[in-house]
């Protein structure tokens, strides 16, 4: 077998075989098939595409490339979640100790931000002390313990995977539906999930920026759930607006313990609530989706939620009374609030130019390799469907440094567009596949 007949036999639009992929794949992680073989792979799949089946394959191969998770020591059927990634998209600070609440273990490997869109882990670092890296068994010893874990992702986790996507990165092939969704679902497979719920973000600031695109991801990836064996539903939702108020690591934090608490954004609630319920579907502890959301409603008006998260927090190292007095948290100390410069109904927010400033403030990293700052960042006041006079406020920004206010101010300013007309309002759950 050579990765040259491999790469000419999919140019071809033919399909290959699981022994074909596997080969190839073993060989790139193992050094053996160079990058610029691997590129003309990873090209002849993009304008070519992969099957259902072909998808599946790659993905368990990548799976193989690496250590797996073993959740069996942890009783009852382990659901993951996975979001592709948003705007003001905290959702996992909420769901995961919610549905540890209402009893189903949730065991979680989290990544980091890149680009506009914050990862769970920048946000978790945010509390005094918190620790993201655990050793696998004091990974498993927690959930076992207290049936919550929010950690950062093995480095031996797919490295395949890590190959491939920065090879991707830098060979213009990062929007292919088929290597999008092996790279997403790998990383839950390997990471121990038994079900997998997904949040598949459409709109502005999203990757999905169509509904024909996101359907298209959220198909595939339920296509490859089924084929190696797991439960799979993916929830397309919407984010042509930001999820929440709040934009920025320390902020989110501070926005997810009042939705912890009861008092959180109406669209950031009902997502963890539809999310949430699939969970509990999914593991067996709701008859339906339905009566899982309405399960985790009680539990958020009980409380339990909010001392679960605090019970991770210590666990984790992390100060607990970050939670009870979240002004413990991070903040920059300079602040600019943005007026409107007209007057009307706020017709847009969009989520891309809000993302982007943030990490111009220094929420985000352009690179990798970038530090961020965990007390910076945006909060609307003012979203989709909201009447503004002139002078009033549409968001505050928070920074560091004040030069890296002007900027963002232009980019927050960019976002918000009036009209005379209330828009009619969209909803936040576009579809449900699975």
């Amino acid at each position: 077998m050579r990765a040259y007949d491999i790469i000419l036999k999919k140019r071809q639009g033919q399909e290959l075989s699981r022994e074909e992929i596997e080969f190839f794949v073993r060989g790139y992680a193992g050094g053996e098939i160079p990058d610029y073989q691997a590129a003309a792979f990873l090209m002849a799949v993009y304008f070519r595409g992969l099957s259902f089946r072909e998808t599946a394959d790659l993905t368990m191969a990548m799976v193989a490339s690496g250590e797996t998770v073993d959740l069996s020591s942890i009783p009852g059927r382990k659901v993951d979640k996975h979001s592709t990634g948003g705007v003001g998209d905290k959702t996992t600070l909420v769901l995961a100790p919610l549905v540890a609440a209402a009893g189903v273990p949730v065991a979680k490997m989290s990544g980091r931000g890149l680009g506009h869109t914050g990862g769970t882990i920048d946000k978790l670092e945010s509390i005094p002390g918190l620790r993201v890296s655990l050793t696998p068994q004091e990974f498993i010893s927690q959930v076992r313990k207290i049936g919550l874990a929010v950690v950062a992702q093995s480095g031996n986790l797919v490295p395949a995977d890590k190959k491939l996507y920065a090879l991707r990165d830098v060979t213009a092939t990062v929007d292919s539906v088929p290597l999008i969704a092996s790279s997403v679902m790998s990383k839950k497979i390997a990471a121990g999930a038994e079900a997998i719920v997904l949040d598949v973000k459409v709109g502005d600031g999203a990757f999905m920026r169509t509904m024909e695109e996101a359907r298209s991801l959220a198909t595939t990836m339920v296509a490859i759930g089924r084929l190696v064996g797991r439960q799979t539903t993916a929830v397309i939702s919407d984010m042509d607006q930001p999820l929440g108020f709040a934009v920025g690591n320390a902020l989110e934090v501070r926005e997810a313990i009042e939705a912890l608490a009861g008092n959180g954004p109406a669209d950031l609630v009902e997502l963890c609530l539809v999310l949430g319920g699939h969970m509990l579907f999914l593991a067996g502890a709701a008859a339906t989706p339905g009566e899982g959301a309405g399960r985790l409603e009680e539990v958020l008006r009980s409380g339990r939620a909010l001392e679960k998260f605090k019970e991770m927090v210590r666990e984790q190292g992390g100060d607990p009374k970050t939670v009870e007095e979240p002004d413990r948290l991070p903040l920059a100390r300079h602040r600019e609030v943005v007026v409107a410069r007209g007057e009307g109904y706020v017709c847009a927010v969009k989520a891309k130019k809000i993302g982007r400033a943030a990490m111009l403030l220094g929420a985000g990293r352009e690179k990798k390799e970038d530090s961020i700052d965990h007390g910076v960042g945006v909060v609307l006041h003012k979203k989709s469907g909201d009447y503004v006079k002139s002078g009033e406020a549409l968001a505050t920004l928070y920074a560091s440094d004040a030069a890296r206010i002007p900027p963002a101010r232009r980019e927050v300013e960019e976002a918000f567009a009036l009209g005379v007309e209330k828009p009619p309002a969209s909803n936040l759950i576009r579809e449900v596949i699975g």
